[in-house]
């Protein structure tokens, strides 16, 4: 299949991807077996370095601290997703002034890099007498960098819309505000919910950054017992734990998210037209009173 920007592979190019493909994934496997090694042959592996693991009460720190890095980045998601809404919504805004402000608040936002906000919020509010506590820091460091990121892509998800949607709801006599939260957000969200995943991904690993301002979180954690002379130091075994778990909970935010929209799919509020013959649309419009049938515009 060709088209205007890709030009279909042919037998010896696809032989050509397929090597250099086998390739790249020989050098990583190479690489990742000289690390593996590299650890082994240091004794990073020797039952000494994760003792640690055995204990009750490091056990339940970590789960402790865990629970700090899950808190901070459901208050985060939460605060980034309404932040991303409000901006967004006040740049599509028919006011030049709402524009105006809003633009500047989500582009200053987005150029500021996130730990320089939290370090502003923990350490640099403080000198003007407003003091807040870790979390709140690393809580608005999130929703405001990342709610910013948030809100382009809401406002990029509503304009790749078809005008002509915006068109027909406005000729019914809808407002803007109706508009938005009953046509054009729908629509939209479905087609940005990978991009909003994504982000939501990013913001997860982005509590990280909180143990540099002392939130007791993961890596804040792994960081205090890879420190432990009893336990020989195991930095580099706590940092494999604490990866680990960060990978679990990306996979199961993006399972999450791939589970919604397959079961959105089937959602008996939306019947799929394509291959239908006009007679059967027809039918499928009349069975449903001409409401249930999506895709018909």
């Amino acid at each position: 299949m060709t088209s205007v920007l890709f030009d279909a592979p042919g037998p010896k190019a696809r032989l050509r991807h397929r090597i250099l493909a086998g390739v790249g994934v020989l050098a990583l496997l190479a690489v990742i077996g000289f690390v593996v090694w590299r650890f082994y042959d240091s004794g990073q592996f020797s039952a000494r370095k994760w003792e640690w693991l055995q204990y009750k009460q490091v056990q339940e720190d970590l789960v402790s601290a865990l629970l700090a890095t899950l808190k901070a980045f459901a208050s985060g998601a939460v605060l980034a997703l309404l932040f991303g809404a409000i901006f967004a919504a006040g740049r599509l805004s028919e006011h030049r002034w709402v524009r105006t402000v809003s633009t500047v608040i989500v582009e200053l936002f987005r150029a500021v890099p996130l730990l320089i906000l939290m370090f502003i919020f923990y350490y640099g509010l403080p000198v003007v007498g407003v003091k807040l506590g870790v979390y709140l820091s690393v809580v608005l460091g999130l929703m405001l960098y990342n709610g910013s990121v948030l809100a382009e892509v809401f406002r990029a998800g509503i304009l790749a819309l078809p005008r002509g949607q915006s068109e027909a709801a406005y000729a019914l006599g809808l407002r803007k505000t109706q508009v938005m939260t009953f046509i054009l957000i729908p629509q939209a969200l479905r087609s940005m919910a990978p991009t909003i995943v994504s982000q939501l991904v990013v913001l997860l690993k982005d509590t990280a950054l909180g143990f540099l301002i002392t939130y007791e979180e993961l890596l804040h954690y792994a960081q205090f017992i890879g420190a432990k002379g009893e336990f020989s130091r195991p930095f580099i075994p706590t940092t494999i734990v604490v990866a680990a778990l960060y990978i679990t909970m990306c996979l199961l935010l993006t399972w999450l998210s791939n589970y919604l929209q397959k079961r959105e799919r089937r959602s008996k509020k939306h019947i799929e037209l394509e291959g239908r013959r006009p007679e059967e649309v027809s039918l499928l419009a009349d069975a449903t009173g001409g409401g249930g049938v999506t895709g018909a515009s």
